[in-house]
């Protein structure tokens, strides 16, 4: 159709709304469609001005809207709805057409979406886009996955409305199959370790330190200067300085201590379990949110569980700068087990991801954009191979100089009753992976003893048992 729109969005809440005004003010002409009318109304009366937007108010209408091959991005909400979606459009489309799902998706129903579809000659891509809704009007980071010919359909797309940094725009392939929502559940993953490593340091700044909700913003701000330069450590500091209209207090200080989840991060810890990667900080920073639902019975078992809790006294620089490599460690060692888990899907589900490109892709517009994520870069290009990047000497000499000031930290947070889940399986992780030797040699014998699942020997090949009980 000539004049029509080169693509389509399925989708309007504010997502949706920020992604079709990126693509138009990048000079595309985008078709939209939402199932209430209502929304389309208000997204063009209150937010569309002169951008090249068509609205269209059935299926129908959406479909005859776009240029042949058509290529659509849903932006509607993760699970069954991405389903009634394509099974309404599915009659209306073409051979070689192209449906993208932009949510949040599980990576298997991402692979069952596309040889459904692939049956019926349509092309489908899973998208991971990260920014929230500012980065998706002013420039995401774009994770697509699925054939290399379907992403050539919108590549020059994609790179025009992806977040810029000075490695280029953040956008690329990162493989076949569900590699790109893959890749968007391990980046949530991280996020997820991210911020709850910077909620113990709030809990050890403002519980063991005694330092008021000011200082504490005061440190994430020192801190966004150096290493722990991020969107995240930024964002703490803001939000920590946000005053309640109301009372004036800082507003964090007021919200209800339980952590939501939409679901990646617990896909993403079981995805490791599966596929027998160790990534402990990824899974512990799940385990904290689920564990912070239990309010009423935490606050029982607390009245009835005295602990001294204990304040450090006048906090020093001295231990906030050990407080500040412990963060350090806990995020690199996050990547570490983040990349070691894209390493494996990678191999096990052949998507050819490249990780080099994953790290350049986070660099700017994604929730988990660092300063670190140059340096993992290197590391990664410098041994492609290395799953985990503990064989580089260079990242390890990063975690070792960082552990002994987080072990310190710890010993602090034990004293001060100030649980810190993410930086122990940190530190726990760095430790058992730079052992020879670890007490799973006990585990194994008393598995051959109860259960004859034998054992193998250090000192001769092969496998064996012992009657231990006689």
């Amino acid at each position: 159709m000539r004049n029509g729109g080169e693509i389509g969005i399925i989708g309007l809440a504010v997502m949706g709304q920020n992604l079709a005004l990126n693509f138009a003010r990048h000079g595309f002409r985008v078709c939209v469609y939402n199932r209430t009318p209502e929304r389309t109304e208000g997204f063009l009366r209150d937010r569309v001005r002169d951008e090249p937007i068509i609205p269209a108010y059935t299926l129908e209408e959406f479909v005859r809207c776009l240029e042949r091959p058509r290529r659509i991005l849903l932006m509607v909400q993760a699970g069954s709805a991405v389903d009634q979606v394509i099974e309404a459009l599915l009659p209306l489309l073409e051979p070689g057409d192209l449906v993208m799902d932009g949510g949040n998706s599980h990576y298997a129903d991402t692979e069952r979406r596309m040889q459904n579809l692939a049956a019926h000659g349509i092309r489908f891509l899973g998208v991971g886009i990260s920014g929230g809704e500012k980065g998706a009007l002013l420039g995401p980071s774009i994770m697509p996955g699925g054939s290399a010919e379907a992403y050539a359909m919108v590549e020059h797309m994609f790179i025009r409305i992806a977040a810029q940094s000075e490695e280029g725009p953040c956008c690329a392939y990162m493989g076949r199959g569900g590699a790109g929502h893959y890749v968007k559940m391990v980046h949530n993953a991280i996020e997820y370790a991210f911020m709850q490593g910077i909620a113990e340091a709030y809990d050890f700044m403002k519980t063991a330190l005694g330092m008021p909700v000011e200082a504490i913003a005061e440190t994430f701000e020192r801190w966004n200067e150096g290493a722990l330069n991020a969107f995240l450590t930024e964002l703490a500091a803001r939000v920590l300085r946000y005053r309640d209209p109301e009372s004036g207090d800082p507003l964090v200080e007021r919200i209800m201590d339980r952590a939501e989840q939409k679901g990646t991060g617990r896909w993403a810890a079981q995805s490791a379990l599966e596929l027998g990667v160790p990534a402990p900080t990824l899974t512990v920073a799940v385990i904290a949110r689920t564990l912070s639902y239990f309010k009423t019975d935490r606050e029982r078992i607390g009245a009835g569980f005295p602990w001294p809790d204990q304040r450090l006294g006048p906090f020093s620089e001295g231990v906030l700068a050990d407080l500040e490599a412990a963060l350090n460690l806990m995020l690199l060692a996050a990547f570490s087990q983040g990349l070691w888990l894209l390493h494996e899907a990678s191999r096990v589900y052949s998507y050819g991801t490249d990780r080099a490109e994953v790290l350049r892709v986070w660099r700017a517009g994604c929730i988990i954009r660092a300063r670190w994520l140059g340096f993992l870069r290197e590391i990664v290009r410098e041994d492609p191979e290395d799953p985990h990047l503990l064989f580089s000497a260079r990242f390890r000499a990063e975690l070792q100089q960082r552990l002994p000031a987080a072990g310190r930290v710890l010993r602090w947070a034990f004293e001060a009753g100030v649980p810190m889940p993410a930086l122990s399986t940190a530190v726990d992780y760095v430790l058992s992976m730079r052992r020879s030797r670890l007490p799973a040699n006990l585990i194994q014998a008393q598995r051959d003893a109860f259960g004859a699942h034998t054992y193998e020997r250090i000192d001769r090949p092969g496998v064996f048992h012992t009657e231990w009980l006689d």
